[in-house]
Parts: C-alpha cells; structure tokens; sequence
C-alpha cells in the first residue's frame, strides 16, 4: 500500500483519478485510509448513484480524519479535472454556488479523495433546480430513545405513505436514526414538498400516540422527531451508502422493509457494506420506478389548516416565511402568554360567523365580557389551501385572574371549512 505522503492514479472508465496521500488514515479505530475509502465507493457505486447521481452534492470534508475539524463546502474546488460536472444552484441570499454533479464511479472516488466521506445530494436533478423529485422523511429520536422506536415509527410512517399512494424507501441514517426517501413527481416547488412533509409527520405524529412528534422546538419533543424541515430549499440529508464519521465507519444503509423489524445499524459499516452489496446488490434498484402525487398529502395539508394547524417553524437561519408562526421557543413564548394570557372563543367559515360566535361567547361570559377592551378582541383571518377562515381570540390581560375562563375546545365551525 502507498504511504501517506505518496499518491497513486486509477483509471476508472477511462477516466484518471489522481489519490493524494493514499495511506492517510480516516478512522483511527478500523484504521480505514482514504484509498479504502475510495475503494469502499467504487465497490457500492451503483447504488451511491442512483442516490446522489445526477444531483448537486455539497461536499462534507474530513481532510484529517474523523478526529479533527470537518467542514461543509458548497463550491466545487477550481482546481477539478475537466470531466467533473458542475451545475450553478442559486440561494435565496442571493448568492450563487456551483456544486458537483457526481455521475460516474470515477465522481465518486475524485470526491473520495477530497475526503469526502458522506455523500449529501440535493433532492432535485441537474437538469431541473427547481422541482424536488424526492421527499425525505428523516427520523431522528430524542436523547433516550431506543432505536426498537425508531423502527415502530418508520413502520408507521410506512403506512401513512401507503395510505397516500405513495412508496418509502427505508434506510438506516448511520447514526441514531432512520431515513424514508419517497421518489415523487417533479411537479412541486420546494414550499409545497415541504409542506407535504409537513402534514405526513403531523399525521404520523397522530398516529403514533406518543411515539412520535412533528415539534420543531426541542424543549417540545418527546419520542422520534419526524423531521420536515429536511424538505427546505437547500437542505441535503446524508444519502444512501454514505460512509459516517462515526467510530466503526458505519453507512447510511439501503433496507427492504422485512429488514427493517430485525437491523442492527452497527452491521453496515465502510468494511462490511461491499461484501453485502456483492450479494445481494441494491434494495433501492427499483425505487426510480416508483414516482407518486404529492396530491393526497397537500389536501390533508389544507384539512390540517382548516382544523388550525397553519404553517410551522422554519429552521432559524432562513427568512421569516408568510404564515409562519412566531419564531420563539416555548418557554419563552410562556412567558409572553402570561403577560398577554389570549384564549381562543369563536371560528368560522368567514368574519360575519365568526364575530356570531363571539356574541354567543359573551353572552356566557358577562362578568368577563364587560372588562374587555377593543383591542382584547383579535380577529384573524387564516390562510387555506384554496380560501381562509377566521378565529377570534380574547386578549385576558384586563380581567382579573380570579375570573379568566379557562380555554376551550375550539368550535366545530372550524372543520366545515
């Protein structure tokens, strides 16, 4: 084997890939060098292709070794060979990148050598920036979960899928958690992927009495977090075959579903991964035929709403979106809520039903309702899928405490939305 401070070149398809400084060692533990590394993409790389192929990938180095300083790179280097393709993605910022668009086993192992261990795709293609043909159900449990839960709430997003006619693909994250990717038709905008990522973990979160939570704050979470906001313009998530900068070199790891009950994640690693695909080839090989309509998630998306459940936190450093709600943690929002107590008392197809609503509201509440103020009375209108509704909220602040209602169920008028 060379050593650390040679280089080596492979033709790979006729293309020559120069590996510089071979020997250096990236897992200290397996003592697993850069060149396997580049052997360990070469061996899987139908697979990592059909993952990442024909995708922007950010690059995610670790030049020296999973014991020191990583970093995330967006530009592609200057110095690539000419054969390396590049596609210019824009930011909302304003800026602009160009990102490498692996397509050939060589890509893979010209990357492996940049110390690339993971492989971190965009959900879209090269030749279509703008229309997601994936959605990425991410499932990632809170300190203490045990990974059997992880494996319950993938089942059961498994069937929320099915039951929206579409097909998860299974795979274990590499780390702590697991990955469901959905091959869906490029129709949708990244606003609207997201929201329907939105309503499946929502859903999966209903289903799951406990075992799961859509809460973005984690002051909230209790269970496996089905994360949405993977599904964000320019997010990437580790895709399939790989390699993690964990201890043992563990990989991102394909399943079919009658694996998923019984995997161990400790059993996939950068060692053992090649033997496996030499066996028994892709378990996603068949996924590219498998597309589906996002249509069944984006009209429970709008029944959500109707019901009150509008938009939710975007990750902190994109822009305040339209109808997102105040970007504030919990326990900070308390104590706001008890400076401005508010409670919900009326809702209605429109205004004029539900100001109806708010009069019946006072009629039962006079000794209240003679301290209120204009302003203690919020109307406000709610955005739809295809039209809005109103809800009234009472601002308590003037009311003695002894005397404030407590909250109620919100009134049914909301559902005929």
């Amino acid at each position: 084997m060379p050593s650390a401070g040679e280089s080596t070149t492979r033709n790979i398809g006729g293309y020559g890939v120069t590996i510089s400084n071979p020997g250096k060692v990236l897992f200290p533990k397996p003592q697993y060098t850069k060149l396997d590394l580049v052997d360990y993409y070469l061996a899987v790389s139908e697979g990592a292709l059909r993952g990442a192929g024909g995708r922007p990938n950010m690059l995610v180095r670790f030049p020296n070794g999973i014991g020191a300083p990583s970093f995330y790179q967006k530009r592609a280097p200057d110095s690539r060979p000419s054969w390396i393709e590049v596609v210019t993605l824009r930011f909302p910022s304003g800026r602009s990148a160009d990102e490498v668009v692996p397509r050939t086993p060589a890509s893979l192992a010209w990357m492996a050598n940049l110390a690339c261990l993971e492989l971190h795709p965009h959900p879209v293609r090269a030749e279509d920036l703008d229309h997601p043909d994936e959605l990425r159900v991410d499932l990632d449990p809170v300190p203490g979960i045990k990974w059997p839960q992880v494996r319950q709430v993938a089942q059961l997003a498994r069937a929320v899928l099915e039951d929206f006619g579409l097909v998860g693909w299974p795979k274990t994250s590499g780390s702590r958690g697991m990955h469901l990717f959905v091959r869906i038709e490029p129709r949708w905008g990244f606003d609207e992927v997201r929201r329907a990522a939105l309503a499946l973990a929502r859903e999966v979160e209903r289903r799951g009495n406990g075992l799961a939570t859509s809460k973005w704050w984690k002051e909230e979470r209790q269970g496996v977090f089905v994360d949405y906001n993977q599904n964000a313009k320019d997010r990437t998530v580790a895709s399939a075959y790989s390699v993690r900068p964990t201890p043992d070199a563990r990989v991102s790891a394909p399943l079919s579903w009658d694996e998923v009950d019984d995997c161990d994640p400790a059993d996939f690693t950068l060692g053992t991964m090649p033997q496996r695909f030499a066996k028994i080839g892709d378990r996603h090989a068949a996924m590219d035929a498998s597309a589906g309509s996002l249509e069944g998630l984006l009209e429970l998306s709008a029944r959500q709403e109707q019901e009150g459940q509008g938009d939710a936190p975007w990750p902190p450093h994109y822009r305040k979106q339209p109808g997102e709600p105040p970007r504030v943690q919990p326990s900070k929002a308390r104590v706001r809520a008890e400076k401005y107590p508010l409670i919900e008392v009326s809702t209605g197809k429109d205004k004029k039903e539900a100001l109806v609503g708010l009069a019946k509201w006072k009629k039962q509440h006079p000794r209240v309702a003679k301290y209120l103020e204009p302003a203690d009375v919020l109307v406000d209108q709610m955005r739809g899928r295809s039209s809005a509704w109103y809800r009234i909220r009472i601002n308590l602040q003037h009311v003695p405490e002894k005397m404030r209602p407590r909250p109620r169920t919100p009134s049914p008028a909301r559902k005929r939305v």
